[in-house]
């Protein structure tokens, strides 16, 4: 296994696919930029499952996996690129579930009502409300007209926190990187909350719960057990995706041409893979890339 301060930091995926048969891949950034397939990424992850490995994809996107996967293929993602898909919006549908005879209100754009349909809870306004689903912005601005900030969200915000509102945030993500622009996600919104000194409850990465499912997830696709050595998270966020592997206790291959590009853009990969063991202690940097290729 290849750790942080070896000088066989690995930048092709090939060197990483025995070691670790099962790899947890993030999608934003690492997969496509919002509106397109990165081929190569495409490319290597099918390889690697034609060497017999599986590759879960996993996203903190806050709506249900199979809304994920006809958005995937619209962005020329193949099928064959990936076993599983485990979404945050997934993992948020079973903690509303827990509270269910509630009454909730969503904060976020009509986009995401996917994750709302069916739940066990009543949607109502806000002054009725016990608990609030957030799952981003109204308006971060991808889709034109005036664009919105977190700060514009603190005079709402402290609203609920006044009234100790539960706060489940459905996308832990701060920014999303579409077209090369970053947008404003869930996190940013929950961070305001969590200032103020309200209640934040998380579903998605670099949290528990997400990689909990898509463990399970490989176990089922492998048809053994999985120990956690033998799993790979690859993923382009700082306090995300690597941060997760952190701690999860999972291996990570750091793409460096995501939201963190303009950071790493000439960076030697074995610096970057000693700079993230001493800032982040006890993650094991199995890789580092500009993107994921085979």
């Amino acid at each position: 296994m290849s750790t942080s301060t070896s000088p066989s930091v690995a930048d092709a995926a090939r060197d990483l696919s025995a070691a670790y048969p099962v790899w947890l891949c993030d999608v934003w950034g690492v997969v496509h930029n919002g509106r397109q397939v990165y081929l190569s990424a495409a490319d290597a992850l099918r390889r690697h499952r034609e060497h017999g490995g599986c590759v879960v994809l996993i996203t903190n996107a806050p709506r249900p996996s199979h809304v994920i996967v006809p958005q995937m293929r619209r962005f020329g993602v193949p099928d064959n690129a990936y076993d599983a898909v485990v979404s945050s919006g997934d993992v948020t549908r079973e903690m509303v579930r827990r509270r269910a005879g509630s009454r909730f209100y969503h904060l976020g754009p009509d986009e995401d009502k996917s994750l709302l349909e069916g739940l066990p809870v009543d949607w109502t306004p806000l002054d009725q409300a016990e608990a609030i689903l957030c799952t981003g912005l109204n308006n971060d601005g991808r889709d034109g007209g005036q664009a919105e900030t977190p700060d514009d969200y603190r005079p709402l915000l402290s609203q609920m926190q006044q009234r100790n509102l539960p706060f489940i945030c459905a996308n832990p993500d701060r920014v999303v990187g579409v077209g090369g622009r970053l947008y404003p996600c869930a996190g940013a919104l929950a961070d305001v909350y969590s200032e103020l000194g309200g209640q934040v409850e998380m579903a998605g990465k670099p949290y528990a719960p997400i990689y909990e499912v898509a463990l399970e997830q490989a176990g089922e696709l492998m048809k053994r057990d999985v120990a956690r050595t033998q799993v790979l998270a690859i993923g382009d966020g700082l306090p995300t995706d690597i941060e997760g592997a952190r701690a999860n206790d999972l291996a990570v291959h750091f793409i460096t041409g995501g939201i963190h590009a303009d950071d790493h853009r000439n960076a030697d990969k074995h610096a970057i893979a000693v700079e993230l063991s001493r800032t982040m202690l006890g993650l094991r940097v199995a890789g580092v890339s500009a993107g994921l290729v085979w």
